[in-house]
Formats: structure tokens, sequence, C-alpha cells
């Protein structure tokens, strides 16, 4: 019997066993599932935490519940990976060899990188919304918080849900607005690139809701250290932000046990094959979602579209056969824009986000690259079809893992 183990029970490990326990046969395969623990966060909903939007037991629910009758799960921690004897050391010192090996244990933000980030005001006056802890905190500095200079603030790319920090900039100047406060509060987004996001059009668009909303945007701020005494960020060039409430996306990071394996690069992630999620290194290891190298967007989304790519290919690699399945890229991300109102961005490696409707062309329901009520809604139902569609790894027919041009246009040049 051969035997598939993956690394982590989160979005992109649960929708690969998911799918493959259905198509391997239970007396050819035993499928193992590793996870420090039995709790799966639905990562998007920890942005609404803050603002007391969500309560902890509608984006926390047990991992076990979502994997299916025939795969094991083991809680532990990962020691390393010895690649060449096809073994998983956990830190009591069991061992769990495998046939193949799917790492799925995405990143997490590591504020212990960036020097005086973990001083005095951790949590006093530096928050993240990245960890349920944090979300948890930093909602209590909010309803504390009454006046004064917010940052918003990212220390390096890539990172998980790369629109969140934009989202979180928006939705806390609709709240100041809402209770009257706003003209008591400086509102700035400090980010290392060259303007509010990854992809020019985007880019563009999102830059120009900042300045409607009076949120000035420090770019090209590559952050040194936090100043936690004077609570000043500085950037390599010397640069100063001063805040009073500073809500950070720390460097994001793999899991430190890919670096103990000698399997990462300098951030931890897996290098894998960008259409087949296929190890450069070892013909019997995949990395999916957050853990590889990919240069897609490392979002629940592009987990989703890759583990349709991933299962297909799978099966053909495990038969001896070429892969046939390629995955190009494709994420798409609800973005809340404050006010009731998002925006919808669908893009992949080679196409940046275009307006237009989607899924469907013309009827949407939801509009690209504009803002709309819908969108705002489509974001809020996004959170039932993650636990009772996405999850289970059951198909979706109107989002097809290959991005389309349906739909979409090329905006308008004034």
């Amino acid at each position: 019997m051969r035997h598939l183990l993956v690394l982590g029970g989160g979005t992109a490990g649960t929708m690969v066993v998911n799918k493959l326990r259905r198509r391997l046969s239970r007396s050819d395969w035993r499928i193992t599932v590793v996870d420090r623990d039995d709790l799966h966060v639905y990562q998007p909903g920890l942005l609404f935490v803050p603002f007391g939007e969500y309560q902890v037991a509608q984006i926390v629910k047990p991992r076990r519940r979502f994997l299916p009758d025939g795969v094991e799960f083991v809680p532990g921690e990962i020691d390393r990976i010895d690649a060449d004897a096809g073994e998983v050391l956990l830190a009591g010192g069991r061992r769990l060899g495998y046939d193949y090996l799917v790492i799925a244990t995405g990143t997490a933000p590591r504020p212990d990188q960036t020097p005086g980030m973990l001083g005095g005001q951790w949590r006093a006056s530096v928050f993240d919304f990245y960890t349920l802890d944090g979300a948890r905190a930093l909602a209590e500095a909010l309803a504390r918080f009454d006046g004064g200079r917010l940052v918003v603030h990212l220390v390096d790319m890539p990172i998980k849900c790369p629109v969140a920090p934009l989202e979180f900039a928006f939705l806390a100047e609709a709240r100041f607005r809402r209770l009257g406060m706003r003209d008591r509060v400086e509102l700035s987004y400090v980010t290392p690139l060259d303007g509010a996001f990854t992809k020019p059009a985007a880019s563009a668009l999102l830059g120009s809701m900042l300045d409607e909303r009076k949120i000035t945007v420090e770019p090209d701020f590559v952050t040194e250290r936090v100043d936690a005494e004077r609570k000043v960020l500085v950037s390599y060039d010397e640069r100063e932000v001063p805040f009073d409430l500073l809500v950070t996306v720390p460097l994001n990071m793999g899991a430190d046990y890919i670096a103990r394996s000698g399997l990462g690069d300098e951030l931890n992630y897996v290098p894998a094959d960008k259409h087949t999620l296929l190890s450069r290194a070892h013909a019997n290891i995949f990395a999916i979602g957050d853990a590889a190298d990919l240069p897609a967007s490392k979002a629940g989304s592009s987990a989703h579209f890759q583990a349709e790519v991933f299962a297909g290919n799978f099966l053909q690699h495990a038969a001896g056969q070429p892969m046939t399945g390629a995955y190009d890229g494709h994420a798409n991300c609800f973005l809340e824009s404050g006010d009731g109102k998002g925006l919808l961005l669908d893009f992949n490696y080679d196409t940046e986000p275009l307006p237009g409707s989607y899924p469907v062309p013309a009827l949407g329901p939801f509009s690209l690259l504009r803002e709309s009520a819908r969108n705002h809604w489509g974001k809020l139902a996004f959170r039932w079809m993650y636990w009772h569609v996405m999850l289970p790894g059951r198909p979706i027919p109107l989002l097809p893992a290959r991005m389309s041009m349906a739909g979409k246009h090329q905006p308008r040049e004034d």
C-alpha cells in the first residue's frame, strides 16, 4: 500500500485530501494529515474581528470535521523532513514514512524578524491582525482609540491575502467616519511597493481610492526597524513615520521545519514548478498553497485553483504518466472598501486585474475592478461557501481553475 502524507490541515491541505480520497483506492492508498493542532481558522474572517463583525465560533472550527473518512489525522509539531529517506520526523520523535509528500503548511507572520517590533509596544500600540490573538487584541485597541496617527504597514512582500492591509485601511476609515471622529484621525498606508498594489491597473484604482479617503500613502518604504520607545517606523533610507496606533503586517515566512530540512528558499518557501506544483528537487514531493514559492497571490482562491489542477496531476504522476494539468496563477480576491461596498479582482500569472463581470460574462453578478454592494455581499457569502463547498473539495463549475477572459475588457484610457 502506498502512503500519501500531507503536511498541513489548512485550506490547501484539506482540499487536497478531500479531492484525492474520492479518487484513490482505499485498498491501495493510505492518506495521513499532520498539523500542530485541531483548529482550522477561516483566515479571511480575521479582518472583520477587529471591527466586531465576526465572532470566533464563526471562523474557527475543528480540522477533523473537514477531513474525510479514511484519512488519518496526526496532531504534532513537525521537526524536519528527511527527503532522502522518505520520512517526516515529528517533535516527539515519531517518524512517518511516505511514498508521496504534499507540503501545505502555509505562511505565517514573523514579527520577530523586524528589529523592535516585539519591543515594549507589542500588543500595546503595535498590533497585527493575521493571527486570532492579534485580531482580538486589535479589536480592544480600536475600541479604546480616540484619535491620533493610525498607520497601516507592510514590512515586505509576499504576504498572504495581499489585499487585506488595504481592506483594513478602508474599513478603519469608514468606521471613524461612522463614529464622527474622522477629523481626529490621521491615516497612513506604509508599503514597500511603489504604489497601493502589485498590479498596475489595480494599483492605480486603489491608490485613487486611498486619496479620496484622505489616507496618505508612503511608498517604497523598506522597514529597517520599529523604534518602540519613540513609536516610530524607520526605513533603511532613514525616513521615519510616527504612529499612535500601528497596524502592521509583519514579514511572512514559511514554516521553520522547511529550513531545517534544507528544502526552502530564504523565506522558507518550497521551490516548486509554477504550473505542476512539483518540487524542483524531489520527484515525490509537491508544495501547494502558501507554502510554495510560486509567483502567484498567496490567497485561499489560489489554493483552491491549485488543488483543482493538482488532483488530476497527482493521479497521472503516481501512475508514471506525464502531468497534463497546468496551474496558470489564477486568483481572485474580494476587497472590502467600506460603507457596505467592495471590489473584486481576478488575475493570473500573465494577466493583471481587468474590468468586467464575474463569473458569468455580462451577467456577473459581481463586477470586476469596480466598487459595488454585490461585491461586499459576495465577500460575506464566501464564508459559507468556504466551509461547505471549498474545503470539502466539491466541484464549482462556475469557477474553473484556468482564468477566463470572457466578460473582461481593457480599461478605457482617459
